[in-house]
């Protein structure tokens, strides 16, 4: 109970701080003054709520609260105003979005005896110590006359008792088993008792009414430190799922809330408890930094149209090498455009068109920028695509090469295929909510023939394994998020999509060619200086991303290899980029990915930090390690007419600056053309290394461990050039609008012969997309191609492929 009592001292400084002051009778007439002055300021903060009586005392007003609390908890879903949705809505997508993660992280969680153990005493020491705090508080008001003190452990102790008791109705209802009860899944209705999880709750009503009371920062840090370090070693301790202690500590902090906002005396002391989110819109300027957005798409036609902004100037705070970007960070970069072309007039009208349909699209964002409140939801989407494709198409980028690529993993098989779906987001302040959801069709394939598959075993060093698949359909959700954003950083969790390169053709290290990760990101939105540093290389941007990835069949664990089947637990990806501008015309950035973790090898801090670092062999092998380095310039003198790029990876170095087995793309874009403005042509050279250290086919895998290599669902993470290839990609692009384009695509790829035979494969396409009115556009694209892998065929096979998509834009607003 030392924590206790160092509360209780806490508390008892903070008023000695107001009483013993010199000039005690100045101090007193202030005092008395302050006190009204601040009184009348509570009073209309709890003029929200009815029932304000701060009548604290045992048996008669003390039941009479308990009544009155409950039936002000249980009636305030009626009282919920369309300002409400601020919270409502970023709490209930995140309860749901915890719930449905709740069995995958509770596995995460290491269930050794002696943690276990140390968390559950850690949790019960914490809770012990609130307990303690509030009976104290009461016993030693009552004994030194402290009306303060009094109040303080009546109000904890009437909030933790309400917040029990609707725990224990709740824990009733839902029945839900704990994390090591039934089958460790958590499925409600199923005889059980966490959720949600009394401990948070008690914990949660006690801390909250005492940081309130005492707002002094130590009684704070002390509160509000012993609650979240309970909420955690719930979790640690497998007592209860996330979602049960996370709601637990939201019910006891709202009966906290409710006790001392209805019946907290402010001539006491203590600070205002105003509603959620409360504040004066009319004379606080909102920070801009601390309102969240959701992500663009990464094939959002917004991200060509900035790309030639940037490459002509308009733009010079984007970095092409980090992507998705939010919507708030777009309409930004979008304010920046404006001043520099009204300093730097332009003579060509396409760049204003350009600028004015991303305007159009980022109004909202811009008006928030300017000072409206970020609050609103949207229906941005609804879409339908048909594929059909004839002839035989190439699905296995990871062995020979793909039809499709840069996709998001979708799947496809020879004949007709399809997707339709949905884009909506919502933004309440530091919160947003982005979903993209579709249902998903494609037709059965058969397996490759035995002689192919033994093949692809000899060349992975796994056994056979049939690749067919079965008809698909199924819904499936793509880019689908969760956000909390602080001063420009960006927490989000969900299914989430990277970019991480300068490049078209597909970044070496990221790519959308792989279905979505359900990752966490941490996400600096907008460019930040880092001091001494940023005086020499300019402003940066940086994220970290650290989620788990699906369908890896085979693992080797020392000299034993598992599989064919689901490997459980799956290996996890974790990431980090920084970039750089030191000058307007030069961007480049590093980054580093590491797979780990996996059946033999725990997720465990020593075994995180180990992936930066070690490089043993064997069972002991940390995981397996990428690291990219990657530049976009503009050409002096030439700054308005060409770019050049350059993309390279290499694997379980540290750098692939002077490395001499890079992975390496090299390309050149030119936003405009002599006498044609509108066309824009971009060009791209990828090659892996090829030499006697590793063999071809080394890029991407890993023999040591992973055998399913840099892939998530079977798709390749990284670029569609693939393990030992080499090969090209061209595009010409002419713009009759900013919504309206035609483009002309090529590419090439050959597999060197040492790897599976090897092999070639060539396309052509054309591709377009058409306004057809402001909320309806169409497109698509037709693509031939023509593959000869001696493996898979002994004759060349062609294919053609023929896309189409109508997309429905409603321009539905909550606001």
């Amino acid at each position: 109970m030392v924590l206790a009592a160092g509360m209780i001292s806490a508390a008892q400084a903070q008023d000695r701080s107001i009483t013993d002051s010199p000039a005690n009778d100045t101090a007193k007439f202030d005092k008395r003054a302050s006190a009204t002055l601040e009184s009348e300021h509570q009073k209309q903060a709890y003029e929200l709520l009815p029932g304000e009586d701060p009548q604290n005392r045992l048996i008669s007003p003390f039941l009479k609260h308990l009544v009155t609390d409950q039936e002000d908890f249980w009636s305030s879903p009626i009282r919920l105003q369309r300002k409400d949705l601020r919270w409502a809505v970023p709490f209930t997508a995140f309860t749901g979005t915890l719930i449905a993660s709740d069995s995958w992280i509770s596995k995460q969680v290491p269930d050794k005896p002696n943690q276990l153990k140390h968390s559950q005493d850690i949790s019960n020491y914490a809770l012990y110590s609130l307990i303690g705090a509030g009976g104290g508080a009461f016993l030693w008001g009552h004994i030194t006359n402290n009306d303060h003190l009094k109040e303080t452990g009546l109000l904890s102790g009437e909030a933790a008792i309400n917040s029990t008791a609707v725990t224990y109705l709740f824990k009733g209802l839902t029945q839900r088993p704990r994390p090591l009860e039934s089958n460790g899944h958590g499925t409600f209705f199923a005889g059980g008792s966490s959720f949600p999880s009394e401990h948070t709750t008690i914990a949660w009503s006690a801390a909250s009414v005492f940081a309130h009371e005492y707002p002094g920062p130590l009684s704070k840090f002390i509160a509000y430190g012993l609650a979240s370090a309970l909420t955690l070693t719930r979790v640690t301790g497998k007592q209860h799922f996330p979602a049960d202690a996370v709601i637990g500590s939201a019910l006891g902090w709202y009966f906290g809330r409710q006790a001392y906002r209805a019946h907290h005396d402010p001539e006491l002391g203590g600070a205002a408890w105003g509603g959620f989110l409360e504040r004066d819109e009319e004379e606080r300027p909102r920070n801009p930094e601390n309102m969240s957005s959701p992500y663009v798409p990464l094939d959002s036609w917004v991200y060509d149209s900035f790309t030639r902004l940037a490459a002509l100037g308009y733009v010079q705070t984007a970095y092409m090498g980090q992507r998705p970007w939010t919507r708030m960070e777009c309409a930004r970069l979008l304010e920046e455009a404006a001043e520099r072309m009204t300093d730097d007039p332009v003579e060509d009208d396409q760049w204003h068109r350009i600028y004015t349909a991303l305007a159009d699209e980022f109004n909202s964002e811009i008006d928030r920028l300017n000072g409206s409140p970020n609050l609103g939801a949207s229906l941005d989407s609804v879409y339908t695509r048909v594929t059909n494709i004839s002839g035989r198409p190439l699905r296995d980028g990871y062995h020979f090469g793909q039809t499709i690529i840069n996709d998001f993993g979708r799947p496809y098989s020879e004949g007709f295929n399809s997707a339709s779906g949905i884009t909506a987001h919502a933004v309440a302040g530091p919160f947003s909510f982005y979903v993209r959801g579709e249902y998903q069709h494609a037709p059965s394939a058969p397996s490759d023939p035995p002689q192919v598959l033994q093949a692809i075993a000899d060349a992975d060093f796994t056994l056979p394994v049939s690749n067919g698949i079965s008809e698909i359909n199924r819904f499936r959700l793509l880019d689908s998020t969760l956000a909390l954003q602080i001063h420009n950083v960006q927490i989000s969790f969900g299914k989430q999509s990277q970019w991480l390169g300068p490049n078209q053709a597909g970044p070496l290290l990221f790519s959308d060619n792989a279905e979505p990760v359900v990752m966490l990101k941490i996400d600096n939105v907008s460019p930040y200086k880092i001091p001494l540093l940023s005086h020499i290389l300019g402003p940066a941007r940086s994220e970290f991303f650290l989620g788990q990835l699906a369908g890896h069949q085979f693992e080797a664990n020392g000299s034993t290899l598992l599989g064919p089947g689901n490997i459980d637990p799956q290996p996890y990806l974790h990431g980090f980029k920084i970039s750089f501008r030191p000058i307007p015309d030069l961007e480049f950035g590093m980054g580093i990915t590491a797979q780990f973790g996996g059946p033999g090898l725990p997720f465990t801090w020593h075994n995180f930090l180990r992936t930066f670092y070690s490089h043993t062999s064997g069972s002991n092998n940390p995981g397996k390690r990428l690291s990219a380095f990657d530049f976009s310039y503009r050409v002096p003198g030439l700054r308005k007419w060409l770019t050049i790029y350059s993309d390279s990876l290499v694997v379980d170095e540290f750098s692939p600056i002077n490395s001499s087995r890079p992975t390496l793309t090299l390309g050149v874009y030119l936003p405009q053309i002599p006498r044609v403005p509108k066309m824009e042509i971009r060009a791209e050279g990828l090659g892996t290394p090829h030499g006697h250290e590793f063999p071809p086919g080394f890029v991407y895998y890993g023999l040591r461990r992973y055998r399913g290599g840099y892939t998530n669902d079977g798709n390749l993470l990284g670029s569609w050039i693939g393990r030992a290839g080499r090969g090209a990609q061209g595009w010409a692009t002419y713009s009759f609008s900013p919504r309206n384009r035609l483009e002309l695509g090529y590419r090439y790829q050959k597999v060197d012969r040492a790897f599976i035979q090897g092999g070639i494969l060539r396309d052509v396409s054309v591709r377009g997309e058409y306004l057809l009115r402001p909320d309806i556009a169409l497109s698509g694209f037709v693509q031939y191609e023509r593959w000869a892998f001696p493996i898979l065929s002994s004759t060349a096979q062609a294919n053609v492929t023929a896309s189409f998509q109508l997309t429905f834009y409603p321009h539905w607003h909550l606001r």
